[in-house]
């Protein structure tokens, strides 16, 4: 099993990131979070969660073993697979999802594409007692690094394709991403997605 990877950025978006390391480029599955933190930066350190199917592997990476564990737990639910707990961490920071569970707000987190009341109730049932134990950081709830603003068109094509991976039907992701930049034209990718999130 892979802990961590830690190499050096050979390609990066909103949902994926390519980490070289002794000669092999590892394609490492994100979040929104850990592409903000990731931005400008040449090196990385991620840790691993392998996905391993009949049909796949697919790798997970996180900043920290707290946000990795929090995945893990979240997976750990019938109905939540990991590219809904993915979506979830991609809509809300960790420090939020822990508190969203702990206070049992299932409507926030019904709020993520895909998940529905029912399994946000669930997530909340059987992770309340366990989400506070799980160290997602040194500051909680502390505000994710903002990128500088690149060429519109690069934001665009960035959001629309990180919005269809997580699963969004491309056509209104296409209309939703236009009107916030016509609104807002200097926002940074992963701003333009939060916005997307609450619209979509």
């Amino acid at each position: 099993m892979i802990d961590f990877i830690r190499g050096k950025i050979a390609e990066l978006s909103p949902t994926c990131a390519v980490v070289e390391t002794g000669g092999v480029g590892y394609e490492v599955n994100i979040t929104l979070p850990t592409y903000s933190l990731l931005l400008g930066q040449e090196d990385t350190k991620l840790f691993i969660y392998e996905a391993i199917r009949e049909d796949g592997h697919d790798l997970y990476g996180f900043p920290s073993k707290g946000e990795r564990q929090l995945f893990i737990a979240l997976i750990s639910v019938s109905g939540v697979g990991p590219g809904s707990a993915r979506t979830i961490l991609s809509g809300y920071t960790a420090a939020e999802i822990r508190q969203l569970i702990a206070v049992g707000n299932a409507k926030a987190l019904s709020n993520v594409k895909g998940l529905g009341i029912k399994t946000a109730q669930k997530i909340i049932v059987e992770l309340k007692d366990k989400v506070l134990k799980i160290d997602v950081g040194d500051n909680p709830g502390a505000p994710i690094p903002t990128a500088e603003p690149v060429q519109n068109s690069v934001v665009y094509d960035e959001a629309v394709q990180a919005l269809t991976a997580l699963g969004y039907a491309s056509a209104p992701v296409g209309k939703t991403v236009q009107k916030i930049l016509s609104e807002e034209p200097t926002l940074a990718v992963e701003q333009v997605i939060k916005k997307a999130f609450k619209m979509l």
